[in-house]
């Protein structure tokens, strides 16, 4: 094992990183931008190197500035966190050419899910369900109207090198898809460096379902269980729970074995998440991504595993031989994403926090990069901690979510905890019911 990891990440996921850095003894050096010279990860930090100014393409994602930083502390090993550079192969290989350890999957992997297009083919040819959808990217609007008449409407219009539902947008008629498809090329290579766009299969209803995976360096891997995100806003993520409430043995067995075959097809080492989209109606599901990271909701897995899925990622990188038997699943946890931002409209609200209150009781764990007196800024994502809860089953677990978000505080600071709340006492998520639109019928009360 190294002795000393960079976090090439801020806020939560750098602090999440460093408590498990610490048990293992390893030291650790944070990164920060001029916004975060006294962020929560920098004063958790064993030592702490500034990148750059403010703007992120000038700090968090600036490589020159992260490897240097690794150099300058003798750092031997970095973890890309979530986001930010986490899927970025090219970095990838620039850490392993420095000789450091790379904490992530093989360059490859990475790159053979990055692109929508390009993973749905080689899920298909693995034998991995997936939904009709387009071979290769339209690059013009009368080539997607022909595309679509394949796919049928409705459909989902995607940037192809888009992920974790950044980018997307329902289609339902040609007129919409001629309306929206330059658009949509447009938003795709500013935000992602690509203008290529998918059509595919809209699965309606559909929960969001996925599983969490491990590859050791032996190759094998393992499932370690999943999880439901179907309580989501403008296709990001808000409530995520483990396991995934009334799938059928049968059909959860199906699934978990289809994420281990799209693992295996890209030789996959590491922590990673197989994303489906699963019909409730028809009890099927197709493959929607793979996440070659740690994901943000990886707290409700630990909780009902028992399980560091850090300590897993650094231990995988280092090269140690794993003993693995059947991983089993106990009890039942929900994760909360609490955002600085209004909450129904959804548009980040920077600011500073004054209080900030919450349980302190074992079945609780909070996941957080902010402290009172701390100021969220306008430069970065406005995710400001996670609440978790678990318990003995699903019932309990409501119950002390409810009395774990009724008895937070946080101000002046607005959050999206009022959501949060009316999403508890939402009859269809009590009942574990719901799907990806339950945001929409939540708000519309």
């Amino acid at each position: 094992m190294f002795d000393s990891l960079l976090i090439a990440n801020r806020g939560e996921i750098a602090v999440r990183i460093m408590e498990t850095a610490a048990r293992l003894g390893i030291q650790t050096v944070a990164v920060y931008s001029d916004a975060d010279g006294d962020a929560l990860h920098v004063r958790v930090a064993d030592r702490a190197v500034r990148l750059g100014p403010e703007p992120v393409q000038k700090s968090y994602l600036d490589m020159d500035a992260i490897l240097a930083a690794a150099k300058a502390t003798g750092a031997q090993a970095i973890h890309p966190g979530y986001g930010l550079l986490s899927e970025n192969a090219y970095f990838a290989r620039r850490v392993r050419s420095a000789g450091l350890v790379w904490v992530g999957p093989e360059p490859e992997a990475i790159e053979s899910m990055s692109d929508k297009v390009k993973a749905r083919a080689l899920m298909a040819t693995a034998g991995v369900p997936v939904a009709r959808g387009t071979s290769t990217p339209p690059n013009s609007v009368s080539i997607a109207l022909t595309g679509a008449e394949a796919v049928r409407y409705p459909l989902m219009l995607k940037a192809a090198a888009g992920g974790g539902g950044i980018g997307m947008a329902a289609v339902t008629s040609p007129d919409e898809l001629a309306r929206s498809f330059d658009q949509a090329r447009t938003r795709a290579e500013r935000m992602f460096g690509s203008g290529d766009l998918l059509l595919e299969q809209l699965v309606d209803p559909a929960r969001h379902v996925e599983v969490q995976v491990l590859g050791l360096p032996d190759g094998r891997i393992v499932a370690l269980g999943d999880r439901d995100c179907s309580v989501q806003r403008r296709f990001q993520k808000v409530v995520e729970e483990s396991p995934a409430p009334h799938i059928d043995p049968e059909v959860r067995a199906q699934m978990h074995a289809a994420a281990v075959t799209a693992a295996k097809a890209v030789n996959y080492t590491g922590v990673g998440t197989v994303e489906f989209l699963f019909n409730p109606t028809t009890r099927e599901f197709v493959f929607l991504e793979m996440n070659t990271r740690l994901q943000v909701e990886h707290p409700v897995t630990e909780l009902v595993t028992g399980l560091d899925l850090v300590e897993l990622q650094l231990r995988v990188a280092a090269g140690e031989n794993l003993e693995f038997g059947p991983v089993t699943q106990s009890g039942h946890a929900l994760e909360f994403r609490l955002n600085a931002e209004d909450p129904v409209r959804f548009l980040p609200t920077p600011g500073r926090i004054d209080e900030f209150c919450h349980l302190n009781e074992p079945w609780f764990r909070i996941d957080t990069g902010y402290d009172a007196g701390d100021e969220v800024t306008r430069w970065y994502d406005p995710l400001v901690a996670k609440l978790c809860v678990v318990g003995k089953d699903r019932e309990q677990a409501l119950a002390r979510a409810a009395k774990a978000l009724n008895s937070f505080e946080i101000s002046p600071l607005t959050t999206n905890l009022d959501f949060l709340k009316l999403v508890l006492v939402n009859q269809e998520f009590i009942a574990g019911t719901h799907d990806t639109k339950i945001s929409e019928r939540v708000l519309a009360r």
